[in-house]
């Protein structure tokens, strides 16, 4: 049997900036919801799975209609697994189950932005390209090449060559947003990383855009949100 896409939500037990950040209310209901949500609504998975070491957090993901069919190993619970050492465990224990998938999104449980459209699109371009990775991306507010550094307690700029240039003649600059990203999963397992090979772009607006890394971050990203929901900006 071979099933063409799966979602991946990512939600580790441990948080020590924030405690239980993935199940933490935002907007009246648990944050790790929006993300279950959108993949489901999208109706574009075969599977919406949820990644956890965490029996609280695999209870929520099937409130919200998640499969927690395994949990995580000691290996890629603890503070140093990364995000691909996940996602490949992930897969291994899919493909021992006799379940392969064509493509795979990671999708973060701390991504209230990340929407149905959001999926939609970027599962999309991935698939009309030649691209092994997609990844969603923002520019830079200001542009990096009028970056300024401190050498011996004074201010100098770091490409002085550009200190004259107009803002609208330097080329832009982005970066990855951290809500999700769509891979094909036999280029994945070779290459065992999202951020090589050939990776597609797909740019979003600032205002969609929040690091949730504190008590701040998390109220800026629910104003943010409910803007969003206000159709304030384009965001649905």
């Amino acid at each position: 049997m071979r099933d063409k896409r799966i979602a991946i939500i990512t939600a580790r037990g441990g948080s020590k900036r924030i405690p239980r950040k993935n199940i933490k209310e935002f907007c009246g209901q648990p944050i790790l919801a929006y993300s279950i949500q959108a993949a489901l609504k999208s109706g574009i998975f075969h599977t919406v799975m949820v990644s956890t070491d965490d029996e609280e957090i695999a209870e929520v993901a099937r409130q919200y209609g998640a499969e927690v069919p395994f949990y995580r190993s000691a290996e890629t619970a603890n503070d140093f697994a990364t995000t691909n050492d996940v996602l490949l465990e992930v897969l291994a224990e899919y493909e021992k189950r006799g379940q392969h998938f064509d493509m795979g999104v990671c999708i973060y449980p701390t991504a209230p932005f990340v929407t149905v459209e959001k999926l939609k699109t970027g599962v999309e371009l991935l698939e009309d390209s030649d691209a092994d990775t997609l990844i969603p991306v923002v520019a830079f507010s200001y542009p990096p090449q009028r970056a300024m550094i401190v050498e011996n307690g004074r201010l100098v700029f770091e490409y002085p060559q550009y200190l004259d240039s107009r803002s609208q003649d330097l080329t832009p600059h982005y970066h990855d947003v951290g809500q999700f990203y769509v891979f094909r999963t036999e280029a994945f397992q070779v290459n065992r990383k999202l951020m090589v090979g050939n990776i597609l772009p797909m740019v979003v607006s600032e205002l969609e855009v929040q690091d949730i890394d504190n008590q701040t971050d998390w109220e800026i990203a629910e104003m943010k949100y409910r803007l969003m929901k206000q159709g304030d900006f384009h965001g649905e």
